[in-house]
């Protein structure tokens, strides 16, 4: 019940938030149900997603007035939940994150693919979407380059949402692995997220998917690219695992560790290599490197 409360709590606060802190707040809802998962079993972060949905549903609908949130509120809960708890499922059972991490990538695949097939167009949608923000601008404002650049970035709308979507729930499932080892396996979730890498077969399709982005045309390229970005993300967290060991094993790593993940923060290019070296890796396994050389 204490997570039913943090996980409705949170959720209604995000809604009058500022959007820098929101993303913060919801992903510490999602480590709450994925805390429970992990820790309790299936049922329990069901019983606690399917609770806190309810709450989180009924005081929204109080506090608007509108019965019509009530039903808006259901639909929002379920969405944002589910996929971290079925994540954190297959973590539990398995033991294995990177299975949980793919699951989670699969999941935004599979989003991204039904939302083309239900919308046909998301570009269009989203155009119409931003169309408002346009007729909010002033009239000294250069309307005209935003439309172009909306016209534009519109094309991998689909992809930035649900890579967005898909790093909430990751840093979810991450946050709740980690409390659970502070709790019961101290060094567990770093020892886990260190050792983070997936096989070939889904490096060469991946590829795949890249080639047939660059070698085709229309919504297939448009849907290739678009799911190309929830493989960046994926390939950028493994990526991060690999160079992390690596500066780990050297001898100034309390320094290079820091840096590493700073320079990330500061310099958002550096994502590119570094999604690389995950994908690298796959193939090569980098981490041999510092034991190979230390041989």
């Amino acid at each position: 019940m204490r997570a039913v409360f943090v996980a409705s709590l949170l959720a209604l606060i995000s809604l009058f938030m500022h959007p820098l802190i929101k993303p913060v707040i919801i992903i510490v809802s999602f480590a709450t149900i994925a805390l429970v998962t992990l820790r309790k079993g299936t049922l329990e972060g069901l019983y606690t997603l399917l609770y806190a949905t309810a709450a989180t549903a009924l005081l929204g609908g109080l506090l608007v007035g509108d019965a019509s949130f009530v039903l808006l509120m259901l639909v929002s809960c379920l969405t944002m939940w589910l996929p971290v708890w079925l994540v954190a499922v297959v973590l539990r059972e398995t033991r294995y994150l990177a299975l949980a991490v793919e699951l989670a990538v699969f999941i935004g695949v599979l989003g991204v693919a039904g939302f083309y097939a239900y919308v046909g167009d998301p570009a269009t949608t989203w155009q119409a979407a931003f169309a408002p923000l346009l007729e909010m601008l002033p009239e000294d404002a250069p309307v005209q380059g935003m439309r172009d650049w909306i016209t534009m970035f519109s094309h991998y709308m689909t992809g930035v949402f649900a890579a967005s979507t898909l790093f909430a729930v990751l840093f979810g499932l991450f946050l709740g692995r980690w409390w659970q080892s502070v709790l019961y396996n101290p060094e567990g979730f770093k020892r886990e997220f260190l050792s983070l890498r997936t096989g070939s077969r889904l490096a060469i399709s991946s590829i795949i998917v890249i080639i047939v982005a660059e070698t085709t045309s229309g919504l297939l390229a448009e849907m290739a690219w678009n799911i190309t970005i929830l493989l960046f993300v994926l390939y950028l967290f493994i990526g991060t695992s690999v160079l992390h060991t690596l500066f780990a094993a050297m001898k100034q790593s309390k320094y290079l560790v820091p840096m590493f993940y700073i320079t990330m923060f500061l310099i958002p290019h550096v994502m590119l290599p570094v999604a690389l070296v995950g994908l690298c890796d796959a193939w090569f396994n980098l981490r041999k490197i510092p034991s190979t050389s230390s041989r």
